[in-house]
């Protein structure tokens, strides 16, 4: 590989999931059954990240059972609960979880997010998802979802309550000072008196404004809308690109994006997901990933694939390509990127549906690779040179051992190529991305002629 001085320290997410992303990577010996319950395993991975010197560990989450429980573990505790244990038994590394401004209200996660900020010093992420499907929506109280540009306009002004809420406190608030018998100025909390479309919140907040200011913003969505809301709000965003031309055509779109919308496009961090199968040659990995590929049960792949593209299970053949006749884009109100790499990958590979349920069952549309550490090392910084990612979301096929490979053998490689840390810099989840902390829209504060604090109010929309 070419190397050079880099624009930015290369950033690493471990996406955490039970017993890996591959389908069937509970069946291996390795893997706990029980994994998605249990705090020891997640432990266990976050303090391997730890030692690597990862940026960040992530949690996603959704507020249904995921798929046919037979298929794979699907049990999943609360994500800032288990951020919060997580805290305790970590101390550098960044802490990113999903959350559903659909099912959810800003108080009540504005103060959730807020309190794993405290309780971790700074180190909480929050993913940020809209949640498609009637599944979820049945768990509420609604027939189905609503619809796609309604989810997102929600979210939009769900982020801007949020925001506001964490801004409620200023940052010198509290005061604390036991010989006057004032804990806090009260001019220093503010409500934010939001009165919008969907919501209508007083505040303020009832926890006072964390060490990150806010958590970390992190989004996930590929559609035209959740490019734009990314555009407007994402600090980091995760994102599926199979091909080099897709990552870097992405990059350059949101980041773009980001610039028409009035921001600094070095201001968000786009981190394409990788799932790396590594072994000691090349052959080695290959075999593994095939061994896991005949693991997966092709009648429950058929069903979830069924479910993406929305049409009868019964109309997949497993050794003939997709149905010419499947509904387009513009009819599907629910993950609309996801379904949009499925049948672009189908179509791009002309793959049966029997190889793309292997494909799918390895990541989920995520890009994979199997190969040797330097090999993985290679690909990344190939990415990366190449401007299509300022990092990569890490995604093991198999847990625990996926991710001890990655940080053991390929995390060396990167540190030695000038790519990465050796060392944490930063105390915060914000300072290892590169990030700084947000000012506080609520309170602008200046030095008076007097030396003290002057206060301007600016309640933004």
């Amino acid at each position: 590989m070419t190397h050079r001085t880099y624009r930015t320290p290369l950033h690493l997410n471990a996406f955490l999931i039970a017993a890996g992303h591959h389908e069937a990577a509970w069946r291996l010996p390795e893997s706990p059954a029980s994994g998605g319950t249990d705090l020891a395993h997640y432990a266990n991975l976050a303090r391997i990240a730890e030692r690597g010197k990862l940026d960040s560990v992530f949690y996603a989450d959704g507020p249904m059972l995921m798929g046919d429980p037979g298929r794979r573990p699907g049990s999943k505790l609360e994500p800032t609960v288990l951020l919060t244990a997580l805290a305790a038994v970590t101390s550098r590394i960044g802490l990113i979880a999903t959350a559903s401004t659909s099912y959810n209200e800003p108080y009540n996660l504005a103060r959730r997010f807020a309190s794993v900020d405290h309780v971790s010093g700074g180190r909480a992420g929050w993913n940020i998802v809209t949640t498609a499907g009637a599944d979820a929506a049945r768990n509420f109280s609604l027939d189905d979802a609503p619809p796609h540009r309604d989810r997102y306009l929600r979210a939009a002004e769900f982020v801007e309550v949020a925001t506001k809420l964490w801004d409620s406190w200023a940052d010198d608030a509290v005061l604390g000072d036991k010989e006057l018998g004032v804990h806090a100025r009260a001019d220093r909390v503010r409500r934010i008196d939001h009165r919008g479309p969907h919501f209508r919140v007083d505040g303020p907040l009832n926890v006072q404004r964390s060490p990150q200011g806010y958590p970390l913003l992190v989004q996930a969505g590929s559609s035209e809308d959740g490019k734009d809301f990314a555009a407007r709000y994402a600090e980091a965003v995760f994102t599926a690109q199979q091909t080099l031309e897709e990552g870097i055509a992405f990059y350059k779109d949101v980041k773009d994006r980001a610039a028409a919308a009035g921001r600094n496009p070095e201001g968000i961090r786009i981190l394409p997901g990788i799932v790396p199968v590594i072994g000691d040659t090349e052959a080695q990995a290959r075999e593994l990933e095939a061994e896991l590929d005949r693991l997966i049960r092709p009648e429950y792949g058929k069903r979830q694939l069924a479910t993406t593209l929305r049409i009868n299970p019964d109309d997949l053949d497993l050794d003939a390509e997709l149905p010419a006749e499947i509904p387009g884009e513009d009819e599907i109100e629910g993950a609309k990127s996801r379904y949009t790499l499925v049948v672009g990958l189908a179509r791009r590979e002309r793959l049966t549906v029997r190889q793309l349920i292997g494909r799918l069952g390895g990541g989920r549309g995520h890009r994979t690779f199997a190969g040797t550490a330097e090999q993985v090392a290679d690909t990344i910084e190939h990415w990366y040179d190449a401007g299509a990612a300022d990092g990569f979301n890490i995604m093991p096929a198999v847990l625990p051992s996926g991710l001890e490979l990655f940080v053991d053998r390929v995390v060396p490689i990167l540190q030695e190529r000038g790519l990465f840390r050796t060392e944490y810099t930063g105390a915060t989840l914000r300072e290892h991305y590169g990030l700084p902390r947000p000012a506080n829209r609520l309170f602008e504060t200046v030095d008076s002629s007097e030396g003290h604090l002057g206060i301007a109010l600016t309640n933004t929309p």
